[in-house]
């Protein structure tokens, strides 16, 4: 009886606890990681920069006479655009969502003249082009169509009242940086870095407003 009593094969278990405690410390970081994800754009509409800065004085003297054709095809474009925008607030209003189509047709008119513009105010120096599917350094993101508000889409003009008076002195500042930005640029050959971020930001700001006032967007204009 005595070879059967040392419960040797039983005290084992004694150095298993420490080895219970790992995998509670190892789960710890994992769950604290969660919260490092980047967080998505805070506005569905976004000017992506890529500028060098460096200006080409030929093409800023002759910057205007330049923009011309571009200018031309935004007005005849912009005829078509019209229309999608009219089909584009009646089936907002019945479904609640502009369709996929027509979202993409309007949003390819507004990143070609977010660049015209951008090229127009010597934001930009490359001569942009008429498709409006080109990369460009100066450039419009825009987000896919999601559901908005049917009230907001029926009132969107009276809901943006306020934004176009802001944007009306806004685009006045513009044009004023643009003409300083065309001075710089001819003695410099380059913009200054903080020039090109106040366009950048004032440009953001009627970019987002224009997208929001032909349905591709529900957010209201902001400058962040």
């Amino acid at each position: 009886m005595s070879e059967h009593e040392p419960p040797q094969p039983h005290e084992p278990p004694e150095p298993s606890q420490p080895a219970a405690e790992v995998p509670a410390v190892e789960a710890a970081p994992a769950a604290d990681a969660l919260p490092a994800l980047t967080p998505p754009p805070s506005h569905p509409i976004q000017l992506v920069v890529t500028d060098d800065l460096r200006r080409s004085r030929l093409t800023v003297l002759l910057r205007a006479l330049l923009a011309i054709p571009h200018l031309i095809w935004l007005s005849l474009w912009g005829i078509l655009v019209g229309f999608a925008i009219l089909i584009a607030w009646l089936v907002a209003l019945v479904m609640g969502q502009v369709p996929a189509g027509i979202h993409n047709f309007i949003a390819r008119y507004e990143r070609y003249r977010t660049q015209v513009t951008a090229y127009l105010f010597i934001a930009a120096n490359p001569f942009p082009g008429f498709g409006g599917n080109t990369p460009y350094p100066v450039d419009l993101e825009v987000a896919p169509s999601a559901r908005q508000n049917r009230l907001s889409v029926f009132f969107r003009v009276l809901l943006a009242i306020p934004a176009l008076i802001l944007a009306y002195l806004l685009v006045l500042a513009l044009e004023l940086m643009a003409f300083v930005a065309w001075l710089v640029a001819l003695v410099l050959g380059r913009l200054p870095a903080g020039l090109e971020n106040i366009m950048i930001l004032l440009l953001t700001f009627t970019t987002r407003l224009n997208c929001y006032l032909v349905l591709l967007t529900s957010k209201y204009p902001s400058f962040d």
